[in-house]
């Protein structure tokens, strides 16, 4: 989701009336959270929706927060579900068929939490499959997935008003069930008051957002279309976008809690950080970088950045989280950010602080049959976590969101084998996703984007 300059300023003339609603916003929503007696995670099991194969929980609310599950179209029996199947050659008949039974059921989850999905949800992630970029593409910096994207959100547009949540749409190379072309997930947010977007906007889209403290921005991509734009210069002008709707929203870069950086191929990490340096010299926000994804704003992308900030008269605190018990990050994030009630986790990989795979995490080439190391890995990064929980006052259950990236399909049953052991009650919601090749840090098979609640 990328907004022009020319439709941003035309924008500008009612940032003011904006913010005034949106701090009378901010004012009144608080009041029904903190009066809520049961703040802790709760699971959310909707009626008329399929259970789930996997060891997670369809929505989490906690603290005043509702977390989807990434949601597939499948009736988890036969694939794909018969009502969301199609003869059809067309990659955009596919995709829309599905979208539609995606988004109705996520719709009764988010109902069964009591909550409405047009007006409460805050942020939506769309992941959508496609054979490209291979990665010989993604090596040559060709990024795009030629994915037939309107036909997800002309029927996305039928469930959200404006201005809608803002959002991510990536390309990736699989998803856990065959056939299935696209994968939704959502947060949402249960506090009495309503969104409050600050640009220009199609029904249920917005490049920002403010929902009482919070700002939330859709990825933004490089909007000028030559191709020569090195990846440090498209990280430059993204940032200088996103700044400018932070600012419109009522916040500032400096007040950043958590980033996402979607990239293709993984050698393009260093020249992002380079550039992100620059951007948050100190205190830099929690962040996630992901490798191969397929960037559908056109040719030419490099990298997408989305962030969630908090307005600069919340009074919430921005606490970074540093335990000696678990690695220091090797690139420019902390372990972690506390804001408010959530901890945001940057990138979990089985990692040292250097950026090579820790010890023990691979299979001793004199024994290469022996050992389980993906099992291993997911155990390595678990402890590691819950070391950052307990340094930001929470705990490893507390854990209510997942993304968990895969270099290799294979991989995915093991990890989450392994991820379910450490969590006996309450399971967290969660999205799985293949990459299709190795990660930033040679040997590692995963990649987890978490949230935990915070008490």
């Amino acid at each position: 989701m990328s907004i022009s300059r020319r439709d941003f300023i035309q924008t500008a003339a009612t940032v003011s009336a904006a913010l005034a609603a949106s701090s009378a916003v901010g004012a009144t929503a608080k009041k029904p959270t903190e009066a809520k007696g049961d703040l802790a995670p709760k699971g959310i099991w909707p009626g008329g929706v399929e259970k789930p194969l996997m060891p997670y929980t369809p929505g989490i609310k906690a603290g005043g927060w509702l977390f989807i599950a990434g949601q597939l179209a499948t009736d988890f029996e036969t694939g794909v579900a018969p009502q969301a199947r199609t003869d059809s050659d067309s990659p955009a008949e596919h995709l829309a068929l599905q979208s539609k039974f995606v988004m109705a059921n996520v719709e009764k989850t988010v109902a069964a939490a009591g909550l409405d999905m047009a007006r409460d949800t805050v942020s939506i992630w769309q992941w959508m499959t496609s054979k490209h970029p291979t990665n010989e593409e993604f090596a040559q910096g060709n990024n795009w997935p030629e994915i037939p994207t309107e036909a997800h959100f002309a029927e996305r547009k039928k469930f959200f008003a404006a201005p809608g949540p803002v959002s991510s749409a990536m390309g990736v190379k699989a998803l856990m069930v065959k056939d299935t072309v696209l994968e939704v997930e959502l947060i949402c947010v249960d506090d009495g008051g309503e969104n409050v977007g600050f640009s220009k906007a199609e029904p249920g889209e917005a490049s920002v957002i403010r929902r009482g403290d919070w700002v939330f921005i859709s990825s933004e991509q490089w909007e000028r279309t030559p191709a020569d734009g090195g990846t440090q210069k498209q990280v430059d002008q993204i940032m200088e976008q996103l700044g400018e709707l932070a600012k419109a929203a009522g916040s500032s870069l400096e007040r950043t809690v958590k980033a996402e950086v979607f990239i293709g191929d993984p050698t393009e990490y260093p020249a992002m950080d380079a550039a992100w340096k620059r951007w948050y010299p100190n205190n830099p926000p929690a962040r996630v970088v992901m490798p191969y994804m397929g960037l559908t704003g056109g040719k030419g992308r490099k990298v997408e950045v989305s962030l969630i900030l908090l307005a600069n008269d919340s009074k919430k605190k921005i606490e970074t989280i540093y335990t000696d018990k678990a690695p220091k990050p090797f690139s420019h994030e902390p372990q972690a950010v506390k804001a408010g009630n959530l901890i945001f986790f940057s990138q979990q990989m089985p990692s040292d602080d250097k950026g090579a795979l820790a010890p023990g995490m691979a299979r001793n080439p004199n024994f290469p049959f022996y050992g389980l190391p993906v099992r291993a890995q997911m155990s390595y990064m678990l402890k590691n976590v819950a070391a950052i929980c307990e340094a930001g006052g929470s705990s490893l259950e507390n854990v209510v969101r997942r993304v968990c990236f895969h270099d290799q399909g294979e991989n995915f049953a093991e990890a989450i084998d392994e991820w379910a052991k450490h969590f006996p009650d309450l399971k967290p919601v969660s999205t799985s996703i293949v990459l299709g090749g190795p990660l930033v840090v040679p040997g590692a098979h995963t990649l987890l984007d978490l949230i935990a609640y915070a008490p």
